[in-house]
């Protein structure tokens, strides 16, 4: 199963559409989850979503992570998958796929996360349980910093989670570089 979150401003669709464009994806259940907190994007009047805020996080946090597992297991109920789960975050969904994998009763494969950082709050032993991880950022990206992407991914190689790391020339997108890079980090799971 290949469950995805999407960024700040954003829907379910479009983090959909980025799964699907990874090569390969065909082959794994796709779904993507839409974020409790929606709102109206100004010039469009589209219904979009955020995550959370920084006003009552961590009862956002329980929040969002009981809604993505009452997700995760009713698509697991209607439609057959193996107990693995790889979690694919962009911009602030990356957040939600580290808690995902950290928190989830099935066995994590692992994440992809593309312009975003681990959040604070996962410890060593909640990152421990994550298997791999892909980690990307592109090189113009002012939000998801080299520094941060450093960051990360020493933290993660610090507790033991097989990490790729990929820098593409972009911005804060989610680029057809990332895309075959997560094709060959999926592949990986295959049995």
């Amino acid at each position: 199963m290949l469950v995805g979150f999407h960024g700040y401003g954003e829907d379910a669709e479009t983090q959909l559409e980025r799964l699907r464009a990874i090569p390969g994806s065909e082959r794994w259940l796709c779904i993507s989850i839409q974020a409790l907190h929606r709102f109206y994007e100004r010039r469009t009047n589209r219904v979009v979503a955020s995550w959370m805020t920084r006003q009552d996080r961590e009862n956002a946090i329980v929040d969002n992570l009981a809604y993505v597992s009452s997700c995760v297991e009713a698509a697991a109920a209607e439609w057959p998958a193996t107990a693995a789960i790889v979690f694919a975050g962009f911009s602030q969904g990356v957040a939600m796929a580290y808690r995902a994998a950290a928190n989830t009763s099935r066995l994590t494969a692992g994440v992809i996360a593309v312009g975003g950082d681990i959040p604070p709050e996962l410890t060593s032993s909640s990152l421990g349980r994550i298997k791999a991880a892909l980690i990307a950022r592109g090189t113009l990206d002012e939000w998801y910093t080299h520094q941060k992407f450093a960051d990360d991914e020493r933290r993660l190689r610090d507790y033991s989670v097989n990490t790729r790391a990929l820098e593409f020339n972009a911005g804060h997108v989610w680029s057809p570089e990332l895309a075959a890079a997560a094709s060959s980090f999926l592949g990986s799971f295959r049995a």
